[in-house]
């Protein structure tokens, strides 16, 4: 178990006060789990204060004993209620406030209006966006942790090769990867900071278990109910069907993304095929994705060679394709950069992104999908194991 060091955190804090300074706003007020994560290394039930410029402050409501174990900044107070936020930062020299930067992407409505209300009359701006922007570029430590989530990854897709047997259920390889995972210190919780973007961190689904769903990816799958509708069901799995596996491992709070299709048997033709055309896809892509290449036009190749092949009726999903071919990835699953038309934003060393090529049928889903690092000399691939059809 990592605790975010200090100088860490000062560096990530002083990245956001640059941008605070960039669009005059006095101050961010961060509560989401993530972010609080991200600049202060716990997620107790808090509020931290970011000024322009000074020392941040975390006033705890619960727990302070916790907060002060886990987090490595100088300023932890407790606070009992919204009503003492602002005396306790009048305290540290912090108010008069005429803008204020929140994360109004994820703010719950009712929230927003409290706060408004608590600060009166400063103007509420949202920093969202801003603080995606921070975390896109991952420090040497963030990349550390990636690696270490990649050797685990691997163990997870080798115990998958080892176990998968004609006759179990999507439901019961499921939970034997969920169980394998938990024991490699797998927390079973993923975050998506998309709204009502709920996704279980194993995306197992074989054969026609292709049904469309609400959330925003290729492939959706009809799960266990309605309230629940993607994913794994209860269906036997059988021979010569894929069986698409896409699972994000999750370890001192950073995750990556990895896809592989297996078969017991042979594959039919036309989705062996569309396998092979989406990992040619994926390693075009790797060749061009350097930094400077902007986000859109990695998108827009992908759809070229997607639109040569004999299944581009089938790419990125069927019948309702995904904008998408890629994301970004760390502390959640939808960071920055997006891989999609109009996000001109160029790649540079340090992001971590997820490419995913996947074709979508009524009787299966194939494709593969790996994290990468992007350094100064391209792509670097943390997600390695085999990218065909891995055949048992």
């Amino acid at each position: 178990m990592r605790y975010t060091p200090k100088s860490e955190l000062d560096k990530r804090i002083a990245r956001l006060q640059e941008n605070l300074k960039r669009e005059k706003i006095d101050g961010a007020v961060i509560v989401q789990n993530a972010d609080l994560f991200y600049f202060t290394g716990t997620i107790q039930r808090s509020h931290l204060f970011v000024p322009q410029e000074g020392r941040p402050v975390l006033l705890v409501k619960r727990s302070l004993e916790r907060a002060k174990e886990e987090s490595r900044l100088e300023d932890i107070v407790k606070v009992d209620s919204f009503r003492e936020i602002i005396p306790v930062l009048q305290s540290y020299g912090y108010g008069s406030f005429e803008t204020l930067g929140f994360e109004l992407d994820v703010l719950p409505a009712n929230h927003y209006l409290r706060y408004q209300q608590l600060f009166e009359p400063a103007k509420i701006v949202d920093i969202g966006m801003l603080i995606r922007t921070v975390r896109m570029v991952k420090s040497p430590y963030e990349i550390e942790i990636l690696k270490d989530v990649a050797q685990l990854h691997r163990e997870v897709y080798s115990f998958i090769k080892d176990n998968l047997r004609e006759g179990m259920t999507e439901l019961e390889l499921s939970a034997m990867i969920a169980a394998f995972s938990r024991r490699k210190s797998h927390p079973g919780y993923m975050r998506v900071r998309g709204f009502n973007e709920e996704l279980f961190y194993i995306h197992l689904l074989s054969g026609d278990n292709t049904d469309p769903s609400y959330f925003d990816g290729s492939v959706g799958g009809k799960g266990v109910c309605p309230s629940f509708a993607q994913g794994s069901c209860d269906r036997v799995i059988g021979k010569n069907e894929p069986v698409l596996v896409d699972f994000d491992f999750i370890y001192d709070g950073y995750m990556l993304d990895q896809t592989r299709v297996f078969c017991l048997g042979e594959l039919p033709d036309h989705l062996a095929k569309a396998h092979a055309t989406a990992v040619d896809i994926l390693k075009d892509l790797e060749d061009m994705a350097k930094p400077g290449v902007t986000c859109d036009k990695l998108y827009d190749r992908a759809m070229q060679l997607a639109g040569k092949s004999a299944f581009k009726e089938h790419f990125l999903g069927f019948p309702d394709p995904v904008s998408f071919i890629g994301h970004g990835i760390g502390i959640e699953l939808d960071e920055l950069p997006v891989i999609a038309p109009g996000f001109d934003i160029p790649l540079e060393e340090g992001i971590v992104f997820a490419l995913e090529p996947k074709f979508v049928f009524p009787d299966g889903a194939v494709g593969v999908e790996n994290s990468y690092l992007v350094t100064e000399d391209g792509l670097e691939n943390l997600t390695v194991f085999e990218e065909g059809i891995i055949y048992i």
